[in-house]
């Protein structure tokens, strides 16, 4: 049922030194320092582990750019770029010309988002052709490719593969297995397209690696953009704008430090950590593969989110919470269809990991000398260690899920297992693993 079975030393592998640090957190938090004006550079493949990105960057949720060894290899970044480094439009209309692709217009500001049309790839390459040959304009305005599920359109196609850094996806493994949906994503724009300040969705982590072209990031840490509100209490649409100078409109903009700027350049990865606002350009014409993702080092960050989520849509309907039949339940359906999760598929969500890394672990436990297995359905295999960190995890937001006083309003007995059970079940599990 679970498909067919890969060996784990393909997969992410924490070493003991990296479990432990997870154990001590609290103690060693306040240890470690970083420049939040400075990104550090990870050049080689060979010498930088796993375990080294865990302690480094996921944990203390630090962004970081891998340089174009770790995607040499890829065959996007042979196939659709040409010899001089640009968009290789013959091969990719070729390919993909009759797919239907969502395009935004950067010109055009919608709320704070830019609105998007669909239409197929080889319309989209004819005007990106016209776009550059009339030096980067059109009546059409600025059109740029995004959030084209092309894993999902097409999943033998081998145009990447994810860096073992990133495959620690909770997030793409549960929508894998109930077959919904992906975060999985191909850009592709001219130079000049860009995407307005946001942060990504559940508060994800995310990668982002250009096949080609170049990417100025302008970053900010979780909590900056709180300074950058305006007295309305709205988010910019554009952080470069000249309104945020004024204290008239955004109170708050002189106590925001100024963003963390970032150039990518081709064939380099950005890890941009969970919470991290952010405003992007391409700087030439560029194409680029986005993952978003969530696992045990940020899925607490997630639930935070949910939980904010959820209260402001409790405050917009707070009039009708006396008179409303089932107000309780009318928040969580208005949550989800804003947000795209409510709190008891967050629920099945946890579950669902659970499920998956419980084989891992029990496996390791009768067989100390074999590798891990995981299905090959799930984007890796994790080592021991990293299976038995995810059980830990789900099990503290699964109990922090159980005592938030909106999850207990909820039907929660029609869940099954019920939380209480599954808590207990993978504590046993956790226990006899740490023996």
């Amino acid at each position: 049922m679970l498909g067919s079975m890969l060996l784990a030393s393909t997969g992410p592998k924490m070493d003991k030194e990296a479990f432990v640090f997870y154990q001590n957190l609290d103690q060693t938090r306040n240890s470690i320092c970083y420049d939040s004006r400075h990104i550090n550079y990870i050049d080689d493949p060979v010498t930088f582990t796993y375990s080294m990105f865990f302690r480094l960057y996921l944990l203390p949720n630090r962004p970081c750019v891998f340089s174009a060894k770790f995607t040499d290899s890829w065959e996007s970044r042979k196939r659709w770029v040409t010899q001089d480094g640009k968009p290789n439009f013959d091969h990719l209309l070729l390919k993909f010309g009759e797919v239907v692709v969502p395009v935004a217009n950067c010109d055009v500001k919608e709320y704070n988002s830019n609105p998007k049309e669909q239409m197929q790839l080889a319309e989209f390459i004819s005007y990106w052709k016209d776009y550059i040959q009339n030096n980067y304009c059109s009546p059409k305005g600025c059109l740029y490719l995004k959030d084209w599920h092309m894993f999902r359109a097409f999943p033998n196609q081998d145009a990447y593969r994810t860096p073992v850094f990133f495959t620690s996806d909770w997030l793409n493994e549960y929508w894998d297995a109930i077959a919904v949906d992906d975060y999985r994503f191909v850009y592709m724009g001219p130079k000049g397209s860009w995407t307005p300040f946001h942060a990504d969705v559940f508060r994800s982590y995310s990668w982002s690696a250009n096949v080609c072209g170049r990417k100025k990031w302008l970053l900010f840490p979780a909590g900056q953009e709180e300074y950058l509100r305006d007295c309305h209490g709205n988010l910019p649409y554009d952080v470069t704008a000249l309104e945020l100078q004024h204290s008239s409109t955004s109170p708050g903009s002189c106590q925001s430090g100024q963003p963390l700027e970032v150039i990518q350049e081709a064939g380099e990865v950005i890890f941009i950590p969970s919470g991290w606002h952010h405003q992007v350009y391409n700087l030439e014409d560029t194409i680029s593969i986005n993952h978003n993702w969530v696992n045990g080092c940020n899925v607490s960050i997630m639930w935070h989110f949910l939980q904010g989520e959820l209260q402001a849509v409790q405050q917009e309907i707070r009039e009708w919470k006396e008179t409303m039949v089932d107000w309780q339940l009318h928040c969580q359906v208005i949550m989800k269809s804003c947000t795209g999760i409510d709190y008891k598929e967050f629920y099945y969500f946890l579950k669902t990991i659970a499920e998956h890394r419980v084989p891992a672990v029990k496996h390791s436990l009768k067989n100390k000398a074999s590798p891990v297995i995981l299905p090959a359905q799930h984007s890796s295999s994790l080592g021991h260690l990293h299976a038995v960190f995810d059980l830990q995890r789900i099990v503290e937001v699964i109990n922090a899920l159980m005592a938030n006083q909106d999850f207990k309003k909820l039907d929660t007995e029609s869940l099954s297992p019920p939380p209480e059970e599954l808590v207990h079940h993978l504590k046993e599990i956790i226990d006899s693993a740490q023996r």
